[in-house]
């Protein structure tokens, strides 16, 4: 890889030099490389593009990095990954797509992860978008989650998108079986015309199952925002929805929380917020020596953290 594509992944991955452990970069819809453990394989998938990722039972403290780069203008790639993770495992997946686009054509990439958490397995799930570039190309991802999570299992799934998207829908299905858990954590920032749409579907089956989905997002310029979180609660359970916006400039965010009881014993909470930064916020940075932009930045950048 170029000089290029090792920054991107630097940005979205966090790979400096060639990762440790399990791993399969994907650049400009190709396989750049890879490479598997004795408990963690990955296959080509043969009948579609994407790949398999197969994790044996009882595999603890592994890391697998699954990232995409695209640096070639007009290009539109597609993948299905599949993760296979087996009963008592312990692992974290690192994945993310950056596309660098100085042409006049759109770079779109669009992923279906599909997850299969085992039994008392523990995933940790970290997603980051990207984009850049100087031409006039838009950049376009669109990442569709599902995930399947079984008798006492658990996921923890951070997804941040970090700039440079132009539009971005953002789809994530789960249902958790007894005793399952699902923590989700989005950051998103958009500035300009960029639009992003989120919409969480979470049915908690299990019973004593559940879920807790935060966004935090930050909508600049004249970009425009759509959460939607749906959790459905089909026994005895526990659900928690919470969407914080910071608005700036002409910037909009439609945040749709919604709950479903369906059964006597679910317990299911939504809060939403919208607002602008705080004057007092901005005082009292700029009583210290802060510009009033500079004030700004130190708010939205611990807001993200």
């Amino acid at each position: 890889m170029d000089e290029l594509q090792k920054s991107m992944l630097e940005k979205i991955a966090d790979i400096h030099e060639v990762p440790e452990g399990a791993y399969n970069i994907r650049s400009n819809g190709g396989l750049a490389g890879r490479n598997t453990t004795a408990n963690i394989d990955i296959v080509t998938k043969e009948d579609k593009p994407g790949i398999d990722i197969i994790i044996k039972p009882d595999t603890k403290n592994e890391s697998i990095h699954i990232p995409v780069i695209l640096s070639e203008s007009g290009l539109k790639d597609m993948v299905y990954n599949d993760f296979y993770i087996g009963d008592n495992a312990d692992v974290t997946i690192v994945a993310g797509c950056g596309i660098h686009n100085c042409g006049v054509d759109t770079s779109e990439h669009d992923g279906i992860h599909t997850f299969f958490v085992g039994k008392n397995a523990k995933v940790k799930y970290i997603e980051k978008h990207y984009g850049e570039g100087d031409g006039a190309g838009e950049n376009i991802l669109n990442p569709t989650t599902i995930i399947h999570i079984d008798e006492g299992g658990y996921m923890e799934m951070e997804t941040t998108q970090i700039k440079g998207v132009d539009s971005t829908i953002r789809d994530t299905k789960a249902d958790l079986k007894d005793g399952a858990s699902l923590v989700i954590k989005e950051k998103i920032m958009t500035h300009g015309n960029q639009t992003a749409e989120t919409n969480f579907v979470v049915d908690l089956d299990g019973a004593d199952s559940s879920a807790n989905v935060i966004s935090r997002s930050v909508a600049k310029g004249q970009s425009k925002q759509i959460f939607n979180s749906s959790i459905r609660g089909n026994n005895k359970c526990y659900g928690h929805t919470e969407c914080d916006a910071i608005l700036m400039d002409d910037g909009h965010v439609n945040a749709i929380p919604s709950l479903e009881a369906n059964d006597l014993d679910a317990s299911l909470i939504h809060e939403a917020a919208i607002g602008k930064i705080a004057g007092e916020q901005l005082i009292k940075l700029m009583t210290l020596g802060l510009t009033e932009q500079e004030a700004e930045e130190q708010i939205v950048n611990g807001f993200m953290k």
